[in-house]
């Protein structure tokens, strides 16, 4: 999360919400139709020190206590405070950023208890950063309510850890904990569920109150000032009846369009896009793009026309039931951004308390077809709101949460101390396609992924995309440097599938470990140790230590052209194996087909071919209105680009150019199937049989009619047949 500390934060929010948690009034007393009956307490407020850094004094009749801090003056010039006590779903917690001229030294949180009317006091549990700034053990309040705003404050006196007891007094400056931006648009033919009836379906919680509920609210009372970006409205698509499916090329692009056109945006922005369809059928209800652009701003989609589109046979409401699911899946993608997806585990050394699993939580963050009783017992006992323990991370985790990095957990103590039973029953292989594990140096690495079922008769287990799930740690060491924890720059959110697999039958997937929302974690030339841990069924399943070697360049070439490659555009292209939208990215791509027969040639012409090799939807972002057009409508719309045959029929002879079978290890077995259907469109002799899904793996057959035009090898012909069949989803 991100403790802001814009001075336009400080002015107090734009409007009053009687859903926050506090109640605010222009120090100009400005008029106020209706007046809560009491004045809350919760909120943030905030310390600015003066550029004339008086020294601290004792205060009157206490040698021990002084009205600044003696620990730690030089190391801070601004402070935030947020008080969660009373309200919606209080907390009982008070936590602060510390900072400096560069940003945030320390984040600090405390448990609370009520001392008095208007006082509480407690121990500061959890540090984060430069822990010297704060050293202090306990935490005292006393909070001043007024209907006035410029009178409100808290008065704060830290103590104990064997520090100068001090007391510093914070000014009110928001109801809400920290500030956010939603934007929403809608591509022609898809449905935006933004608000629902609370009461609309029959099946409710008996006590939750009627009400109309916007995705705005949810996140209000979850503690965020939320305000709506103007542009919102629909985006027509550029030709008439244009396939309204999505890829995640497609949507990648128009993540990174839009935010690159738009980069004056607050860093607490998302973008919301409503859409038909996924490319991957009905089962796929969202997905969500991290770090996009270079202030690391959220993109999701949300597919209507997806499973949540398709009530139970006999519900009592299916237009009810539909809306909202889709009110469900919105509020759950844009949980993500918050990185409620992630699990804090402090059995993994993660500096963040642990989010306990809870399969029965009644959570926007939990899926409703998992509980006991699937989604019918979900929504009869489900309030539209976030757990507690989410509302304590999204209200006072600290900032570089939201980027997960450094992983020194794992150098100490490796996957020895996870605090789950280990899974016998399945194995987990990690393997290269690489003579010896020696990757040629530009190459981003990728990772064959396969959980193989060792108990002994057929299992039960999830279909999900294994490189996706939030049960996956991976783990990438380079000799002589802290660990790394890979993260995805996507994440899909979809229906509970799931597939029985036999005996020694695996889920397959590749997964490109090189670069990832930390970056490229793998440019530099040395060697290098990966392993995975994935709990199922909630026990953990750890994987064998790769070792990898990355080469050192071989030529200038090389060594010119690493700056080009190891950026985030080409980073995140290669993450969805293709773009028609990134120039900067098509650029260096196409300078990388260059180096014929290198490995990062063939991947790279593979990704330039897919989008090439069909119909591509691009978003355009206009400079100003046409005539006649509505600005919202004309600020954004969607063209389709016709199919390349010609061109991506040239990359693919780039990508094949002496042995197909290469091209294929390069991009990775499962991530050239997931393209293979689009890539054979390219192929001498006309249009190829597409390679579809049904049900949870390839179809055998038309598999085989696909990669038979490849030309490639037997073996790989049977190793790809093999991994269709049990293709993670």
């Amino acid at each position: 999360m991100t403790a802001d500390f814009d001075p336009a934060d400080f002015d107090g929010d734009s409007a009053l919400d009687t859903d926050m948690a506090g109640f605010d009034i222009d120090p100009k007393l400005r008029p106020v139709r209706h007046l809560p009956l009491l004045v809350q307490a919760s909120g943030r407020y905030n310390f600015v020190r003066s550029p004339r850094f008086p020294m601290p004094r004792a205060l009157p009749g206490a040698v021990d206590r002084f009205d600044d801090d003696i620990n730690a003056l030089t190391l801070y010039t601004r402070e935030e405070l947020r008080l969660d006590v009373d309200g919606r779903y209080p907390q009982m917690t008070v936590s602060g950023t510390r900072a400096g001229p560069l940003g945030p030294v320390v984040s600090w949180v405390a448990a609370l208890t009520r001392t008095g009317a208007n006082h509480y006091s407690g121990q500061i549990w959890f540090k984060d950063g430069q822990v010297g700034a704060i050293p202090h053990t306990q935490i005292s309040l006393k909070v001043t309510k007024s209907l006035l705003a410029a009178q409100r404050k808290v008065e704060a006196t830290f103590s104990g850890g064997g520090a100068v007891s001090f007391v510093r007094t914070y000014q009110f400056s928001s109801a809400s904990f920290r500030p956010a931006e939603f934007e929403y648009d809608t591509v022609a033919g898809a449905t935006r569920v933004t608000e629902i009836g609370t009461h609309d379906h029959p099946n409710h919680p008996a006590t939750m109150a009627s009400e109309t509920l916007s995705l705005d609210t949810v996140y209000r009372r979850a503690g965020f000032n939320v305000s709506d970006a103007p542009g919102n409205g629909a985006i027509p698509l550029g030709a008439a009846g244009a396939d309204q499916r999505w890829t995640d090329q497609e949507m990648h692009d128009a993540m990174q369009i839009y935010w690159s056109r738009f980069a004056d945006k607050p860093q607490w922005s998302l973008w919301v896009l409503f859409a038909s369809l996924h490319v991957q059928g009905s089962s796929l209800g969202g997905i969500m793009f991290d770090d996009i652009g270079s202030n690391h701003r959220q993109g999701t989609a949300i597919f209507t026309d997806a499973f949540i589109a398709h009530p139970p046979a006999g519900d009592a409401d299916p237009d009810a039931w539909v809306r909202r699911m889709r009110f469900w899946t919105a509020a759950h993608e844009v949980g993500h951004a918050f990185n409620l997806a992630h699990s804090w585990q402090k059995s993994l050394g993660t500096p963040w308390i642990p989010l306990a699993d809870d399969p029965e939580a009644r959570s926007f963050m939990n899926y409703p077809y998992a509980v006991a009783g699937g989604q019918a017992a979900f929504f009869a006992d489900f309030d539209f709101r976030f757990s507690d323990p989410e509302l304590l991370f999204m209200r006072h985790g600290p900032e570089r949460f939201v980027q997960m990095g450094n992983a020194d957990w794992f150098d100490q103590h490796g996957f020895s101390q996870v605090a789950l039973d280990p899974n016998e029953e399945f194995g987990l292989t990690l393997s290269v396609n690489a003579r010896d594990n020696r990757l040629p140096y530009l190459l981003p690495p990728v990772v064959e992924m396969a959980l193989v079922n060792r108990s002994g008769r057929p299992k039960l287990a999830s279909a999900a995309r294994l490189s996706e799930r939030a049960g996956l740690t991976l783990i990438i060491s380079k000799d002589g440097r802290p660990a790394r924890q890979w993260s995805p720059y996507s994440r899909h959110c979809g229906e509970s599938l799931e597939i029985i697999l036999g005996q020694g039958e695996a889920l397959y997937d590749s997964v490109l470990v090189g670069a990832g929302r930390n970056g490229w974690d793998m440019a530099e030339p040395g060697r290098y140790t990966i392993q995975a841990m994935l709990v199922v069924d909630g026990r953990a399943v750890i994987s064998n230590a790769l070792e990898v070697k990355v080469e050192p360049p071989e030529s200038r070439e090389e060594e010119r052209l690493a700056q080009d490659i190891f950026t985030p555009e080409v980073g995140q292209v290669l993450a969805v194996n293709g773009t028609r939208g990134v120039q900067s990215a098509v650029d260096a791509l196409r300078a990388a087909t260059r180096m014929r027969q290198h490995p990062l040639a063939r991947q790279a012409a593979v990704a330039l071919a897919g989008p090439l090799a069909d119909e591509y939807k691009l978003l355009q972002v206009d400079e100003r209105a046409r005539p006649g057009e509505t600005p919202a409508a004309a600020a954004r719309r969607i063209e389709v680009y016709d199919a390349d045959l010609k061109e991506a029929r040239h990359l693919l002879a780039i990508a094949t150019e002496g042995s197909a079978d290469a091209a294929v290890n390069a991009v990775g077995h499962t991530r050239f199937l997931r393209e293979a259907g689009k890539l054979a469109r390219a192929l001498d002799g006309g249009v190829a049989p597409a390679l579809r899904q049904t049900g949870l793996g390839f179809d055998a057959v038309r598999a085989g009619d696909v990669i038979g035009g490849f030309n490639l090898g037997q073996d790989m012909q049977r190793m790809l047949a093999l991994k269709a069949n049990g293709l993670s989803i």
